[in-house]
């Protein structure tokens, strides 16, 4: 079964994926426009990032919230068996395509991985544990079938099995806010009681969530780019992922779930307090 271990990004055993395959646009997250299957010009020859210890300073946070859940290795070192996209011109365009397939499919096993630790789900824990253990397969298949899988078929199941475990997780919370797929940019929420709302898919970008209560809250897939949650509380929310942490803006006084780190750009002192 995968482990959180296996999810998370290795880039010592990754070809710079991340640096390549993806298309960006000159905007508050990327300071120049990429297109997709050019590598970044601060791309080194070893595959690490030249700037990396300062890609915020340099106009680049949406880099250094970027994480591809480990599917970099995986098509670096399984798919492709540890061939270079440099050595082998001939691997490239597969690769990267291979890429964006293994990377939602590593973000579904995030989730499911995720939902397998929710005591409320436990009646859901064997359809879990088989879709599980079906993506995990899926993540495994050869540059041709990883090409021809229908990966969005895939996920929209993975996602219904995901709406029934955050039912479940959210029953206890005593509410029943939803702002599925909201428009919330730059919405004012200081200290708003988001206990087990559901914000799936919901744009808060540079939303004021400072002290609000987000635990129990279903965070899958919502844009938190921005957002100020200082002083907020975030134990407890359910499919929240590193990348929307390190997006979000935080202080000493957030508190996140343990299975999460504390982004190393967030101030270490606690903000004034609200006014």
């Amino acid at each position: 079964m995968t482990t959180r271990a296996e999810l998370r990004a290795d880039c010592a055993r990754c070809f710079g994926l991340c640096c390549v395959a993806p298309a960006f646009s000159a905007s508050a997250d990327f300071a120049i426009d990429k297109p997709a299957g050019k590598p970044c010009p601060n791309l080194r020859p070893d595959f690490r990032c030249g700037i990396h210890a300062t890609l915020r300073q340099r106009g680049f946070p949406g880099c250094s919230a970027y994480d591809c859940l480990g599917a970099g290795q995986k098509v670096a070192q399984v798919t492709f068996g540890g061939r270079d996209w440099r050595r082998e011109p001939g691997t490239a365009r597969p690769m990267f395509a291979a890429f964006a397939v293994v990377r939602q499919l590593h973000e579904a096993l995030w989730y499911l991985t995720e939902a397998l630790t929710l005591e409320p789900a436990r009646p859901l824990h064997p359809e879990l544990a088989g879709a599980l253990d079906e993506t995990d397969r899926l993540t495994r298949l050869g540059p041709g079938a990883l090409l021809a899988l229908d990966v969005a078929a895939h996920r929209r199941r993975v996602d219904a099995l995901l709406v029934r475990v955050s039912e479940l997780a959210r029953d206890g919370a005593g509410q029943t806010i939803d702002h599925t797929g909201a428009d919330l940019v730059g919405a004012d929420l200081r200290s708003a009681r988001l206990r087990g709302a559901n914000l799936r898919g919901a744009l808060l970008v540079g939303a004021d969530l400072r002290g609000g209560d987000l635990r129990l809250a279903d965070l899958l897939g919502t844009d938190l780019r921005g957002a100020d949650l200082a002083e907020a509380d975030l134990r407890g929310a359910i499919f929240l992922t590193q990348p929307q942490l390190d997006a979000a803006k935080g202080d000493a006084g957030t508190r996140v779930p343990v299975s999460l780190a504390r982004p190393p750009h967030w101030p270490r002192r606690r903000r004034r307090p609200l006014r």
